[in-house]
Parts: structure tokens; sequence; C-alpha cells
């Protein structure tokens, strides 16, 4: 990536994008592309790891390519299906025209002609304005086996189709692998990658982000709701807001037309931030006067 040259020139083309992030994500984002590695982000969910594989695609002006991981996902529908409705079609109307050549007509089914091609082979693919950006999203989703088989393809660059062959990558994409760790991913797949954990921004960090994503928002109001979602992540809750949920409530306090928070205001929008019941009933009432009363204490000046 010439245009690229320092960890700087990250820096500033995430936030071109309206991504805030630290000097150690924009070093390892840095390496990653420099050395051609894979990224592999930890964290827990909304903390931004989806986002920096979309801030990174529209920086680039590369393509974005999602395979959105979940249980049961095999290899197969990673890659490729063929598009048996369509072959069927072709196997009637050459049943239909009379003299089908069986032999013929199988080689002529699976061609590209009748190929669906899922992520991991379009990220294969050459692309406009370069290898685009695979995104392998919450891969703790998935088992051993899916595992073993992108180890390979990671390592390659390259995934076979019994029918047409081999196809490798004329440059390998942009890979970048998130995990909210539900479970532990293998140690090889992470040797393959660079790592990083994505936590929690700092207060100012958060402000920073909230002024990006929801710039009309008062200072006020960006600096209590980041204060107050800041000390609920410090609570007993069965799902922490992530900075996602931050953005979300702040939008709505918006469109609410909410100037400073109350604990009426905060017992009516709390389904923009906790998504559990359980958690919201915890948050009722005096509970969340309290979590405000010591959100804006720790506002007020020394």
């Amino acid at each position: 990536m010439s245009e690229l040259t320092s960890i700087d020139d990250v820096e500033a083309m995430l936030a071109g994008q309206d991504y805030v992030c630290g000097r150690s994500l924009a070093t390892v984002v840095f390496l990653g592309l420099r050395l051609g590695r894979p990224l592999f982000l930890e964290g827990e969910a909304g903390v931004g790891k989806t986002e920096i594989a979309k801030a990174l695609a529209a920086g680039l002006g590369r393509r974005l390519i999602r395979l959105q991981c979940y249980e049961g996902l095999d290899a197969s529908s990673a890659v490729y299906e063929w598009n048996f409705a369509e072959q069927m079609i072709a196997i009637r109307a050459a049943e239909a025209s009379g003299g089908v050549d069986r032999e013929r007509l199988t080689d002529e089914l699976f061609t590209e002609d009748f190929l669906i091609e899922r992520p991991l082979l379009q990220a294969m693919r050459p692309q406009e304005g370069g290898a685009p950006v695979l995104l392998i999203d919450e891969l703790d989703r998935t088992d051993a086996p899916f595992e073993a088989f992108l180890l390979e393809a990671l390592s390659d660059f390259q995934v076979t189709i019994p029918e047409l062959g081999t196809i490798r990558a004329p440059e390998p994409p942009i890979v970048v692998l998130t995990s909210n760790r539900t479970r532990e991913v293998h140690d090889a797949l992470k040797r393959r990658c660079l790592y990083h954990w994505v936590d929690y921004p700092s207060f100012d960090r958060e402000i920073e982000i909230l002024q990006a994503r929801a710039p009309e928002a008062a200072e006020m109001l960006s600096r209590e709701v980041v204060a107050f979602v800041q000390k609920l992540r410090t609570e007993d809750l069965f799902k922490k807001p992530g900075v996602a949920e931050t953005i979300d409530w702040a939008k709505c306090l918006l469109a609410l037309d909410v100037m400073s928070l109350s604990p009426e205001v905060i017992a009516d929008t709390l389904g923009a931030i906790l998504k559990y019941q359980d958690d919201i009933q915890k948050m009722q009432g005096s509970e969340a006067k309290r979590i405000l009363d010591e959100a804006k204490a720790g506002l007020e000046p020394a």
C-alpha cells in the first residue's frame, strides 16, 4: 500500500472514514497492510471490529467482501455452490431438443456459467481497484473443521473446485478476521495473523468517536451519554453496551430533542443501549438515577 507510508497515514485514512482508533490498532493495521498479513481482531461485541474492515475498504477504495460466520458453516457454503435450478433448466432444454450427449452435457453443466461464487471465492478473483478487503466476521461462531479449512485457504490464498481446478488469487486480499471470543480460536490460525484486542475506548476517545458519528450532538449531551455508558459498563450486566450502542443511543436522544440526561429519559430509552430484559429490569428506577448521578459527578470540575 504505497499510499500509506506510515502509521500516521493509517490513522488519518481511518479518521477520514469517521473511524477513530488508537495508535496501537493503527500500528497493527499498518503492519498488516505492509506485510500482507491477515488481521485477527478480538474483543467484546460492539467495540468496532467489523467497522475497521469497512473503514479500510472505503479508505483504500477497495471492494468489501464479507463472510458472516455462523454455526454449521462449511467450506462449500463459504466458497461456492452450483446453481442447481439453472442446471435443471439446461438439462430439460437439452432433453427437449433431442440427441442429448450426456458426457458433453455434464461438462457444460459444471462450468463458470452455473457457478455461484461465495465470499472466499469472490475474494480470490481480480477486482477493479486492487485486491478486496475480505472480512471474516465472528469466526468464533464456527467450528474446528472450518478453521482448518480456512487455515489452508489463507496460507496459499487459493481454493480448489473439483470440476474447475485450483483458483489462486492474483493478489492476496486484505483479510480481517473478527471474534467476540465466545470460544477460543485455534493457535495455528492465530499464528498466521497479526493479533489485536479491541477494547472499550477511554472516555476521551469515546467522545471523539461520538463526535465523528453523531456530530450534531451538543458537547454536554455527548459527555453525559459517554459518562453514563462507561459507568454502566462497570455494572454486573449480561451484555455490556458497546460503542455501537453509545452511538445509537445518542442518535435516539437527538431524535427526541433531548438536551440533557434525566432518569425519566433513560428509563424511556434503555432499549437503545441494553438488549436483554434482565439488564433493563436491573437498571430501572433508582439504579439508573444512581448511575446517572455518579456519571454527572465525574464530569464536574475537580
